[in-house]
């Protein structure tokens, strides 16, 4: 009995660190995609007239995303310059994201 205890205590013990780490990678995307929010809503669920990035597909948004940044889309908008400020990596947790959120 003691055996089995002593397993599932390491076991409850390794995964709780997995979850710590997992929830700190979320909310550092959370928050990378917070300034997102004052054109495309909260959690990306946009206003009529604006595009609404709640459930599209991770690679779409970071399709559209790596475009912005590389100038391959039209200047209308500031997102050329804000895609800038995000590493590619930054880009991939905030498209995970936006996939996440219901829309």
């Amino acid at each position: 009995m003691n055996f089995q205890l002593w397993l599932l205590t390491g076991a409850l013990i390794s995964t709780a660190g997995l979850a710590q780490a997992q929830s700190s990678e979320a909310l550092q995307a959370r928050s990378w995609a917070a300034s997102c929010a004052a054109c495309h809503g909260t959690n990306g669920q946009a206003q009529p007239g604006m595009i609404s990035l709640a459930g599209l597909p991770q690679e779409v948004t970071v399709q559209k995303m790596q475009d912005f940044k590389a100038g391959r889309m039209p200047a209308a908008t500031i997102m050329h310059q804000l895609a800038k400020g995000y590493s590619d990596q930054q880009i991939v947790a905030i498209a995970a994201y936006f996939a996440a959120q219901k829309k």
